[in-house]
């Protein structure tokens, strides 16, 4: 006889858990609040629809807060393993010039969906829209929308963080699972905009600038891409992979501190030459012209350099690659592209089940673990769903 198999929420961790299962052995339901699968998966491809990443393996596992945390998952279903299952299903990928993984062009966010929707079909899961889990009966039972009650024999939970409430990953289970002993995060931001108090006139002039190919370091870690200067601080891929590290410091000191190298395709040395043997008069054209810095990195040295500091060739090249600036706060958890928070690691076993409910599993963005964007954040969750698929198809 089948085993029942329910699966909470419809997102990337569980449409893969559901395609890989093995319906010989289970009868597989998935419930979904919302009208429709995969919401938050559509409104991630609206960015560029990067799928995964193609850096190495090792790198790619570097990339995760805490790391070994999601390491067995992704050894065991790397990024290579992705594309080529992906592909199975018809959605060829390339790997584009920031080495993540993107879809061939052309093919769209609702396409790659369906194509995963269709093996749901194929493998015969039901999917239950419009039932909003509510909690336990006293013999575990689920419950949803307060008065239908679900017996299963394996309960999976893929319930979102708390980031993009608007494709109902609202992060309104927490308090049910801590009123279940279940060691909880309050959700914190991450992958978001962080707040810096930039002098007026410099923000007027320059909101909305791009800082191209700079490299961000806080504590630790440093970080190249680029960030974007906004009204509220600093957003962009530079920064967004900092984050583990900007929360650390905000957490114990309520500020943070981050040093731009605007230029880190020089050396402090060839930097200074540059700027020491110009035949230019004024530095900012020495700095525009010579250098290549852009307005906007030039209006950031002139705010935040004495004027001293500024005209001096030593010691401004040393400020062109270690810019120092505090950060003040973090967006809202809503305006965030992820959250780090939800169910404690120590609360699950290495298979995800929770250790205080037998056959209860958590997996995707519920759990508290944290990656930058660039294909990380689906990865691992895919990487989760095929794993506990894996294992539930071994148990069963």
């Amino acid at each position: 006889m089948k085993k029942s198999v329910s699966i909470i929420g419809g997102g990337p961790a569980a449409l893969l858990l559901a395609a890989l299962l093995d319906c010989e052995k289970f009868t597989v339901t998935i419930y979904e609040k919302n009208k429709t699968l995969g919401r938050k998966f559509l409104v991630a491809g609206k960015g560029g629809f990067n799928l995964t990443h193609s850096e190495p393996i090792a790198e790619l596992i570097a990339r995760y807060t805490p790391s070994d945390f999601l390491e067995k998952a992704l050894l065991d279903f790397d990024n290579h393993d992705f594309r080529k299952w992906i592909g199975t299903l018809g959605i060829p990928t390339y790997i584009g010039s920031s080495k993540r993984v993107y879809p061939e062009s052309g093919i769209k966010p609702i396409t790659v969906l369906n194509a995963i929707l269709n093996v749901l079909k194929k493998q015969g899961v039901n999917l239950q829209y419009q039932h909003t889990w509510t909690g336990w009966t006293d013999n575990n039972n689920l419950i949803f929308n307060t008065d239908i009650e679900i017996q299963s024999d394996y309960t999976i939970f893929a319930l979102g963080g708390g980031s993009w409430k608007v494709t109902g990953s609202d992060g309104s289970w927490l308090d049910l699972f801590k009123k279940n002993n279940v060691d909880i995060v309050p959700f914190q931001s991450s992958n978001c905009a962080y707040r810096v108090q930039w002098p007026e006139d410099f923000i007027l002039e320059h909101e909305g600038s791009p800082l191209k190919n700079i490299s961000i370091s806080c504590l630790n870690k440093s970080q190249k891409g680029e960030a974007v200067i906004t009204h509220f601080g600093l957003e962009g891929n530079a920064i967004y992979a900092l984050s583990p590290q900007i929360r650390k410091q905000l957490e114990s000191q309520q500020k943070a501190t981050i040093f731009l190298d605007l230029k880190p395709a020089l050396s402090y040395d060839d930097l200074y030459q540059k700027i020491k043997n110009s035949t230019l008069k004024k530095t900012s054209e020495k700095l525009l012209k010579e250098v290549k810095l852009s307005s906007a990195q030039v209006g950031l040295l002139k705010k935040y350099l004495s004027k001293e500091t500024y005209l001096n060739p030593e010691l401004l090249a040393q400020n062109i690659k270690k810019l120092k600036i505090e950060i003040t706060g973090s967006a809202l958890v809503n305006d965030a592209i992820s959250t780090t928070g939800g169910v404690q690691l120590n609360a699950v076993d290495e298979n995800f089940q929770l250790k205080n409910k037998k056959y209860h599993y958590c997996i995707g963005e519920m759990l508290d673990w944290d990656a930058p964007t660039g294909g990380y954040l689906l990865q691992a969750c895919f990487s989760m769903g095929m794993h506990l698929a894996r294992h539930l198809n071994s148990i069963a």
